[in-house]
């Protein structure tokens, strides 16, 4: 069970929790800091469980006739899984979040709370943002708030031209990869901003909100804004030139690497300022 539960957790995405969290950790000013190891360890399996066990709990009549579901794209979960992962998702959420009130700055905690809430609200009723256009995307803007409450948790204020962007980036890429899902999605009638879009507007979407991303993290760093300039570019082109969800769905791949990329082109240079003494 603890095997297909890690397997619901979907590992290949823990990149966009853990990530956030390191380079959250990496602007606050250390390489490496002993107060965000259990940070870093809810936002793993816990953390992961609660997006995407939850979301496929609420998901199971689209899920059911996804032909993508059942591997690394997706879970496609039993009715009797429904328990263990709502059980599971508690046991493990809960106390971290009631360890973070009692050892964190409020402001710090108040962000994990709103964390926690935002994903489990994008999949659960009676929010359920997943399943209302533009809210869809919009509330995807969580995925960038560890870059605000692992400096608060350090006690350092955020860089909040990155925490913005991010969010922004976040919005493009749901949109995007909600393509994918629109014959799925408008067959058991959830209206995403994908469906109501359509392909080719739902690309302009994404570029919209990727070109705002774009320009807040050139203020920050300008070899990450061209890394997800050039990426952004790859896959929103052959959209315009074959706008169907079939097109999408073969280029999601790449949307999955994306933050690893960008968070190469990051660490990298990280290494070689480490390597020549360019930071402290």
């Amino acid at each position: 069970m603890l095997r297909r539960l890690i397997e619901i957790s979907r590992p290949v995405l823990w990149i966009n929790t853990i990530g956030t969290t390191v380079v959250g950790m990496w602007l606050a000013g250390y390489l490496w800091d002993w107060r965000v190891l259990p940070i870093l360890i809810w936002v793993t399996f816990p953390f992961n469980l609660l997006i995407y066990g939850i979301n496929d709990i609420f998901d199971q009549e689209t899920d059911n006739i996804n032909a993508r579901k059942g591997g690394y794209e997706g879970a496609h979960i039993f009715p009797n899984e429904v328990r263990p992962i709502w059980i599971t998702t508690v046991l493990t959420n809960v106390p971290f979040l009631i360890y973070f009130a009692i050892t964190l700055p409020w402001q710090a905690t108040a962000w994990m709370v709103a964390y926690s809430l935002f994903f489990t609200f994008y999949s659960a009723p009676p929010l359920r943002f997943k399943a209302r256009k533009y809210l869809d995307a919009l509330s995807n803007t969580d995925y960038a708030f560890p870059l605000a409450f692992v400096p608060l948790a350090l006690g350092v204020e955020p860089n909040w031209w990155l925490v913005i962007g991010l969010m922004a980036w976040s919005v493009a890429k749901h949109a995007y990869d909600a393509i994918q899902d629109i014959p799925q999605d408008s067959d058991t009638g959830i209206v995403t901003t994908a469906v109501h879009l359509g392909v080719k507007k739902t690309a302009v979407w994404s570029t919209i909100w990727w070109a705002i991303s774009i320009a807040l993290f050139a203020v920050v760093n300008i070899p990450v804004a061209i890394a997800n300039a050039i990426i952004a570019y790859l896959l929103v082109a052959p959209l315009y030139k074959e706008p169907t969800p079939e097109k999408a769905h073969s280029l999601y791949k790449y949307s999955i690497a994306f933050p690893y990329v960008a968070g190469a082109v990051g660490g990298f240079q990280l290494v070689i300022g480490l390597v020549f003494g360019l930071y402290p």
